[in-house]
C-alpha cells in the first residue's frame, strides 16, 4: 500500500467546493488511475481481475489482483493455490476469491504521469458532465451574464462556470455590447462537445419579454394572468396578447401597473423598446382590432377560417393606414405574428374604390352579354329563314315535277 496522506482528501473537498466535483467521483478517478499505471508499467492490457483500493482511515492506496482459490493452479495471474490462499486467509476454502496487493514499490516516472493523465482527465469529464447537467436545466429560461469580449461580431458571456456564446443573430440591432457590464440573456441551446459545453444565448428573443414579465408582474407568477402569446422585432417594438381567468382582475392594468411603474421597469430592462400590451379574444374579429392596435379599427371581415388558411380583411381610416402598416410593414407584421393570422389592410377610400370598380365591372358584364345573346340569335334566326326559304324552293320544285308528270299521263 502506498502512503497519500490527507492531502489527497483535502484537495478533493476544495474541489468538490470549487467546481462540484463530487468527492466520490476524484476518488474513483484516483482508483482507476492507479489500475492504469499498474497495466502500463507490467505491460498487460487484457487483464480483467485488477482493481485498486483506497482506505480514507488509513490513507493509504494500493492495487489488488483477485484471484480464485483451486487445488491446481494452471493459471497463476487469476488462480491461487488453496495452500497459499490459507496464508492470507485461514478461513478461505476451494473457489472462494481472495484478493492480493501487487503494489509495485516504485511505480517510477511513467507510471506517476500516466496516473495523472487519467485523473485530469475524469476531473475534466467530470466537471463536463456538471456544466451540461446545469444548462441543459437552464435552457429555455433567463440567467444573468458578464460579457467578456466580442470576437468575429460574436459576443462571449461569462454565466457562471462557462462561457457563452451571443451569435450576430440573437444580438439586438445597433445594440453596444461593453465588456465588463452585467447582461440578462435567454438560454437558446446547449450543445456537448470533446471539452467544455457550448452554450448558445440570446438577447433578441421574445421569451425573454415574457420572462421579465413573469419577474415584475405577480399576477403572471400567480397564473391570474395569462401570457397568451409574444411577438417581437428586438430593439424596435413587441406585442404582448394577455387575458385574465379573473373578471376582477384586468390584465392590461396589471401588466402596466400602477402609474405604468410595472411597464416602465421592462422597457428599461430593454433600452426603450416599446411594448404594446394588447387584450387577448376568443373572437378572431376582436383579437385582430386589439393586435392592430393603435391604431384605429373601422371594419374586419374574415375572408378565410379553417386549418389551411387564417386571412381577414382590415379596413381603417385614410389617416390610419400608415399607423396601421408601421414603418416598413412592422405592426401589421408583429399583428401577425401575434394572431397567427394573414391580415390584408386597406383605407376606406381604397375599399370604396375597389367596391365601385367592383360594381363598374358587374354593370357592363350583362350588357356585353345581352349584345353577345343578340348576336347569336340573329344568326340562328338567319339559319332557320335560310332553311324555310330553301324548304319553299324545294316544294315548288317538286310541285313542277307532279305537274309535268301528270301532263304526261293526260297525252298519254
Amino acid at each position: 500500500m502506498i502512503k497519500i496522506g490527507t492531502a489527497l482528501f483535502e484537495a478533493c473537498e476544495e474541489l468538490e467546493r470549487e467546481r462540484g466535483i463530487a468527492k466520490d467521483v476524484i476518488i474513483a478517478s484516483l482508483e482507476d488511475a492507479m489500475v492504469a499505471a499498474y497495466k502500463r508499467h507490467l505491460r498487460i492490457k487484457d487483464a480483467t481481475n485488477i482493481e485498486s483500493i483506497l482506505d480514507e482511515q488509513s490513507g493509504e492506496i494500493g492495487v489488488f489482483r483477485t484471484k480464485v482459490v483451486v487445488d491446481n493452479v494452471e493459471d497463476p495471474d487469476t488462480e491461487i493455490s488453496l495452500e497459499d490462499a490459507k496464508e492470507i486467509d485461514e478461513d478461505v476454502e476451494v473457489d472462494d476469491e481472495v484478493k492480493i496487493e501487487v503494489t509495485p514499490e516504485q511505480f517510477g516516472r511513467i507510471a506517476a504521469q500516466t496516473a495523472k493523465q487519467v485523473i485530469t482527465q475524469r476531473i475534466r469529464d467530470a466537471e463536463r458532465n456538471n456544466i451540461l447537467n446545469e444548462f441543459l436545466e437552464k435552457k429555455g429560461s433567463l440567467t444573468t451574464g458578464i460579457i467578456q469580449r466580442v470576437e468575429n461580431r460574436n459576443v462571449i458571456v461569462n454565466i457562471g462556470k462557462t462561457d457563452a456564446i451571443m451569435p450576430q443573430r440573437e444580438q439586438i440591432p445597433g445594440e453596444y455590447y461593453k465588456p465588463g457590464n452585467r447582461i440578462r440573456v435567454f438560454v437558446l441551446n446547449v450543445k456537448e462537445t470533446n471539452r467544455l459545453p457550448q452554450v448558445i444565448v440570446s438577447h433578441a428573443h421574445a421569451e425573454i419579454v415574457k420572462e421579465l414579465f413573469e419577474l415584475e408582474v405577480p399576477e403572471i407568477e400567480d397564473g391570474i394572468v395569462e401570457i397568451k402569446s409574444i411577438a417581437r422585432e428586438a430593439g424596435f417594438r413587441t406585442k404582448l396578447a394577455v387575458w385574465s381567468n379573473d373578471p376582477e382582475v384586468d390584465s392590461v392594468g396589471a401588466c402596466i401597473g400602477p402609474r405604468g411603474s410595472r411597464i416602465q421597469t421592462i422597457v428599461s430592462e430593454l433600452k426603450n423598446e416599446k411594448i404594446d400590451i394588447v387584450r387577448w379574444s376568443e373572437d378572431p374579429v376582436e383579437y385582430i382590432v386589439n393586435a392592430i392596435s393603435p391604431a384605429r379599427v373601422v371594419s374586419v371581415d374574415i375572408m378565410a377560417d379553417d386549418e389551411d388558411s387564417k386571412e381577414a380583411m382590415v379596413v381603417v381610416p385614410d389617416d390610419q393606414l400608415s399607423l396601421a402598416i408601421g414603418r416598413d410593414g412592422q405592426n401589421v407584421r408583429l399583428a401577425h405574428k401575434l394572431t397567427h393570422w394573414k391580415i390584408d389592410i386597406k383605407s376606406v377610400s381604397q375599399m370604396e374604390q375597389a367596391e365601385a370598380e367592383n360594381i363598374q365591372n358587374y354593370s357592363e358584364e350583362p350588357v356585353q352579354e345581352d349584345y353577345e345573346d343578340e348576336i347569336e340569335n340573329s344568326e340562328i334566326q338567319e339559319e332557320i329563314e335560310e332553311e324555310m326559304n330553301q324548304q319553299a324552293v324545294d316544294d315548288e320544285d317538286f310541285a313542277q315535277e307532279e305537274t309535268a308528270v301528270d301532263e304526261e299521263v293526260t297525252e298519254e
